[in-house]
């Protein structure tokens, strides 16, 4: 007689479970980042293009170590509406964190509205890597109230004292060409648009004073972010004999002024703040008249690390567009995986710690974050990007042959980046100021 050997259901039960789970990996959690910004608009939109190219490349490579796990990210979209509405970009906010339950938040764009985001953000201990305002208040905040704000981070741009006197470093550059035509002190004339960001940055009574000692202020003009018609304030800006016109315009007013500035042949050079001019539909905006503008930006072609011209032309062959400042999130992104694997852990203490560890050559520049301690202009400022030669520079472009080129940083305390072209004044300006 055979002897049969009886097994019990629990033990067969005890080796199929063991042997499925040889087979297939134990499943993990997605990291939730959730990505905020006006969505509907340009700045929204490449918020969530930078993520998402960050996304992808991190997913495609397995994602992100906490620990001895490796778990992919998971984007949360939400539209804050924040160039409209402040009401609607605090409960977008408050949506993402308490509803939708993300671990980490970048992007955000508007001054006002995000100072209401940064509220909620540190309410839920939920660390917000700024990705597009540059007010320095949100810095103050954390130099304030550490353990409070401490949750919050800059990534781009630099702050509004750093965007000011990189303004005024490139308006010094522009001054040294005029002084090339026989100009012993160039004049500058000022054009702010009427609108709430520019009294935010104290456009009227921070700027002038950083305009280099050897340019004469002309004076100010205000015209609305939307005209049509700017040929008056050109006019008077042409009878007062300026070289140089520095812009502070965000709205499509930015198109209208280069576009009549060059139809007008008005002999002053044109440089500044001009939003309108980043975006890759300006040439066409403008009749090809948007040629010798100059604006200042945070990306361009041009090798400021090893990772600026593969992400632009990653970026302009996906989405058919040059990135926005607020593209920054690419960058935002990698950051948090670095600091995560590091810490091993989401817990945002932990993060925070590693944050302030991080020296990271992103596509946008260089990114290191001041120290808690760090003063600047009588204020704390911790938790902004650091600026200047070896940091983030930021960067002046100029429309050249119908493509924004760099021309700023150029030999700035040993800073030009490959790919850096010279600044051309405009014909038009040399003939006038020649004769």
């Amino acid at each position: 007689m055979v002897e049969r050997k009886i097994f019990s259901i629990p033990l067969v039960m005890l080796l199929v479970m063991s042997l499925v789970a040889i087979g297939c990996p134990r499943p993990v959690e997605p990291i939730k980042i959730g990505v905020i910004g006006p969505m509907e608009f340009i700045q929204g939109r490449h918020h969530w293009y930078g993520a998402v190219l960050a996304k992808e490349e991190i997913n495609a490579g397995g994602g992100i170590w906490v620990g001895a796990d490796r778990r992919p990210i998971r984007l949360v979209k939400a539209d804050s509406n924040e160039l409209l509405s402040v009401r609607d970009a605090v409960a977008a906010m408050e949506e993402l964190i308490a509803v939708q339950g993300v671990d980490f938040v970048v992007g955000g764009y508007e001054i006002v509205a995000a100072l209401a985001m940064q509220t909620v953000a540190m309410n839920h201990r939920t660390i917000w890597l700024g990705s597009g305002v540059a007010v320095s208040e949100m810095c103050r905040r954390v130099g304030r109230d550490y353990e409070r704000y401490k949750y919050w981070f800059r990534v781009g741009p630099p702050n509004s004292l750093h965007l000011g006197l990189a303004n005024a470093l490139m308006l010094e550059m522009v001054g040294n060409e005029i002084r090339e035509l026989g100009i012993e002190t160039p004049r500058v004339a000022i054009v702010a648009e009427e609108a709430a960001w520019v009294d935010h940055f104290w456009i009227l009574d921070y700027f002038p004073p950083l305009i280099p000692p050897d340019i004469e202020l002309l004076g100010i003009w205000r015209v609305a972010p939307d005209a049509k018609d700017v040929s008056c304030v050109l006019m008077e800006i042409r009878e007062g004999g300026a070289h140089i016109i520095h812009l502070f315009a965000k709205g499509p007013v930015g198109i209208t002024f280069s576009k009549q500035w060059n139809k007008l042949q008005i002999p002053a050079t044109l440089l500044g703040i001009n939003l309108e001019a980043m975006k890759r539909g300006f040439w066409e905006a403008t009749e090809g008249r948007g040629e010798y503008t100059m604006f200042w930006h945070t990306i361009g072609r041009v090798e400021m690390t090893p990772k600026t011209i593969p992400f632009h032309d990653k970026f302009v062959e996906r989405f058919g567009e040059y990135p926005f400042i607020t593209a920054v999130t690419y960058d935002a992104i990698y950051l948090l995986k670095q600091a995560i694997e590091e810490a091993g852990t989401l817990d945002p203490d932990p993060v925070v710690a590693q944050l302030y560890k991080i020296d990271y050559q992103g596509a946008f520049g260089r990114i290191v974050f001041t120290e808690r301690d760090f003063y600047q202009a009588g204020y704390a400022l911790p938790h902004c990007l650091k600026w200047g030669p070896g940091y983030a520079t930021m960067l002046g472009l100029q429309w050249q042959d119908g493509k924004p080129r760099a021309v700023w940083p150029w030999e700035w305390e040993g800073v030009t980046h490959e790919g850096t072209l010279e600044y051309r004044l405009p014909p038009w300006v040399i003939e006038y100021w020649r004769e």
